[in-house]
């Protein structure tokens, strides 16, 4: 029987103590020279914290002042209560692959990444100006096509693409909400601009841990978080709950909304179930699920209920047996149906991948123009198409400069970063660009922005990105600020949770430098 699954929220640990204690009124750390900054590199890379000279950007002069009053063995003792809290509550998350357990601590850093009020300002524009073209588009390839007509995007790019559902073309979608949950990652190029790195359309995840990072680092600081001005994001749940009501059919007035995971072996589970206890929703497998005359129904204790709203979490191969794989256990057979005929409303919708497929990631900016008649507030990294007989050629010639990734993929998948690469891993990959040029695109190595992190005894810098989340239903909303990834090893650019990164607290402040 369907049930919210996951424990009932753990104690934590306790990160409130006496007022932080003062080293004295001495000259502040400087980076690269005094505890707790002694190991603190700044080199080309756009530093979050500091100016070029080593002086801390106005927005970072309160933290680096406490980071620099604080004696190691506090600062020690605050990150260990926070990774044990994380603990108690059992936020985790997989990692395949590794011949060591899966299941791991999110790691989290004591430190949080702070955004100016004016730069949150862009990208919210940005992102809000950003989804709206990516629905456009979904919507106009799966009905008129437009915009294969007039040769702005090419026909085979989109047919051949990985992710693209025929069974979806002419699919009513309410409010034409194709993505209804969007993570765009952003990273900061040398020059301090944000940039879109890519969008994450089908199942994005990672809203709890930035629920769960700002929990424990506002108890971490709770003064200094109360001086800051930091804007709130506890009210994503309800967010998320009030877009997905606004999808339900007009016709049902107490609509029923579910959300439907893979199951306790997915790698966000910890976040399938934080979600469905904070909206109030049931969490169901596709077992806990039925259709019977074109109508999805949640068995329950007391009997068939009928379900109006899925937020899945589960990849379109899996949601219906009948229409995808036919060997899923996952999904519900007979759901597609169901959602075609309008008695259920899916979100995100099925087919979303074919609009964060990396090659058509490069025409974005293309689409923006074409489909609103704007310039692109946030500029994309420049990308190389492989299947370009010229940009292939490019590539083949810099792939110890270039990373280079597989169009279909996410996580940290299928991906090869030069210039960290050996000679033999970029030789092997070189054989899998000639064999399969159309599945792979290329970008330039960006020197991603870093962030203080504390690490051991110290704090260094380490890069980081930004996931911002955006809901679209009948209004667009983006709670201020984000999933901040963190790549934990020295000198790395991966920050995927899947391969090994770490996360840290986003603090938007309400007044900006």
């Amino acid at each position: 029987m369907s049930e919210t699954k996951g424990a009932a929220r753990a104690p934590q640990a306790d990160l409130h103590d006496a007022p932080d204690p003062d080293a004295g009124e001495g000259p502040l750390a400087r980076p690269g020279v005094d505890p707790p900054f002694r190991n603190y590199v700044l080199d080309h890379a756009y530093d979050e914290a500091f100016l070029p000279d080593g002086t801390p950007r106005p927005h970072y002069h309160a933290l680096h002042e406490r980071m620099s009053r604080l004696p190691v063995e506090e600062l020690q003792r605050r990150q260990l209560a926070c990774e044990q809290s994380f603990l108690h509550q059992g936020i985790t998350f997989t990692v395949y692959g590794q011949k060591e357990a899966t299941e791991r601590i999110i790691p989290t850093d004591l430190l949080p990444r702070i955004v100016t009020a004016d730069e949150w300002r862009k990208i919210d524009k940005g992102l809000k100006q950003r989804i709206q073209v990516l629905n456009l588009f979904l919507k106009d390839i799966y009905n008129e096509a437009r915009v294969l007509k007039d040769g702005i995007i090419p026909r085979e790019l989109i047919f051949g693409a990985k992710h693209f559902r025929r069974e979806m073309r002419g699919v009513p979608v309410p409010r034409d909400a194709y993505v209804t949950v969007c993570g765009s990652d952003l990273v900061r190029r040398e020059d301090g601009a944000f940039v879109v790195l890519e969008d994450n359309l089908r199942v994005p995840s990672g809203v709890s841990y930035m629920l769960a990072n700002r929990d424990v680092v506002r108890r971490a600081f709770p003064a200094l978080f109360r001086a800051a001005g930091v804007r709130a994001i506890e009210h994503y749940p309800q967010e998320l709950l009030a877009t997905l009501h606004s999808l339900a059919p007009p016709h049902r007035d107490n609509p029923r909304i579910v959300l439907l995971t893979p199951g306790i072996f997915n790698s966000a589970y910890y976040e399938h179930a934080f979600l469905a206890r904070q909206m109030g929703i049931e969490l169901v497998e596709g077992r806990d699920l039925l259709v019977h005359d074109n109508v999805v129904y949640m068995r329950t204790t007391s009997g068939l209920e009928r379900v109006d709203v899925i937020y899945r979490r589960i990849d379109d191969d899996f949601c219906d047996p009948l229409i995808f794989r036919r060997d899923s256990t996952l999904g519900v057979p007979g759901l597609f149906n169901c959602y075609r005929a309008g008695n259920v409303v899916i979100a995100n919708a099925l087919g979303n991948g074919v609009a964060d497929d990396k090659a058509v990631y490069a025409y974005v900016p293309r689409l923006i123009r074409y489909y609103l008649g704007e310039d692109p507030v946030i500029e994309q990294v420049e990308t190389w198409l492989c299947r370009e007989p010229a940009q292939l050629s490019h590539v083949l010639a810099n792939l110890d400069k270039l990373v280079v990734k597989a169009v279909g993929e996410s996580g940290g998948y299928g991906m090869l970063v030069g210039p960290h690469a050996s000679a033999a891993e970029r030789a092997a990959f070189r054989e899998k660009l000639v064999q399969d040029p159309d599945n792979y695109i290329a970008q330039p190595t960006i020197q991603l922005s870093r962030s203080p992190c504390f690490v051991g005894d110290g704090v260094e810098a380490r890069h980081i990105d930004l996931r911002p989340f955006i809901l679209h239903g009948a209004d667009t909303v983006i709670v201020p600020g984000g999933l901040t990834r963190v790549a934990l090893k020295r000198g790395s650019l991966v920050v995927n949770s899947s391969q090994g990164g770490g996360s840290k607290d986003t603090w938007v402040l309400s007044e900006g430098e």
